[in-house]
């Protein structure tokens, strides 16, 4: 799985910090989302799904063949 994110349509919720903060991280002065972990390991595919489903912004997508 390979995560992109477009900082464009971020809105700041951090949704995707709560579900998963070892991959996403926000930054201080805007809340715009920031990857940690591009290609994070397995046992966070899920909470990284939920993440993708969630964001308000659809700021998330997924590549789930790389």
């Amino acid at each position: 799985m390979k995560i992109i994110v477009d900082e464009e349509k971020c809105c700041g919720a951090g949704q995707c910090v709560l579900i998963a903060p070892d991959v996403f991280d926000q930054r201080d002065d805007d809340g715009i989302v920031v990857l940690l972990d591009a290609r994070p390991p397995v046992v966070r595919h899920d909470a990284v799904r939920e993440c993708a489903a969630v964001c308000p912004g659809a700021a998330i997508s997924l590549d789930e063949d790389a």
